[in-house]
């Protein structure tokens, strides 16, 4: 049986209590269980035991060097069901000073933001696989800067996002 997706993330945080408050406040993560050091997040719309798992070791650790001198994890993306809930959380991480990119993948609509230890983190909408064309297709390989009004214009704000799909069947 194939892997179907990614049920749930775990990072090393300099500061669990931190990095908590900064989840909440940027994609409304809530606390499902925590102990000493430790955290354990549900998005809100989620249905997984939790999404993100947090693991205090303290204000010494140094900064991630993946892909600046070390393999390691680049970023982890989250989907989103609108155009209008992207728009909310590009200005909640601009508020936060988190967002450090926005890009326009043809069948995907990306926004990049760091967590308070530099970790990256994607948060995306897909164009539903009925609105998908032949133009799009091809256009994946080719990152445009994120225009979101006129995303939000050709799609609909409220229009439900491909959340899985990212190609037709």
């Amino acid at each position: 049986m194939p892997v179907q997706r990614l049920n749930h993330a775990v990072l090393y945080v300099r500061d669990v209590e931190r990095s908590v408050t900064f989840y909440r406040e940027a994609l409304g993560f809530e606390v499902v269980m925590g102990m000493r050091g430790a955290a354990f997040l549900q998005a809100s719309g989620s249905t997984n035991d939790h999404d993100l798992g947090l693991f205090e070791i303290g204000a010494q650790a140094a900064p991630s060097r993946a892909g600046r001198g070390s393999v390691g994890l680049y970023h982890l993306a989250w989907e989103v069901d609108t155009l209008d809930e992207l728009e909310r959380i590009a200005t909640k991480l601009g508020e936060l000073g988190a967002l450090v990119g926005a890009s326009d993948h043809a069948t995907t609509k990306a926004l990049y933001a760091q967590d308070p230890d530099g970790l990256e983190f994607e948060v995306s909408w897909l164009v539903p696989a009925a609105l998908l064309t032949e133009e799009l297709l091809t256009a994946r390989t080719t990152i445009r800067p994120l225009d979101l009004a006129a995303d939000r214009q050709r799609y609909g704000g409220q229009t439900r996002g491909g959340v899985g799909v990212s190609i037709p069947a």
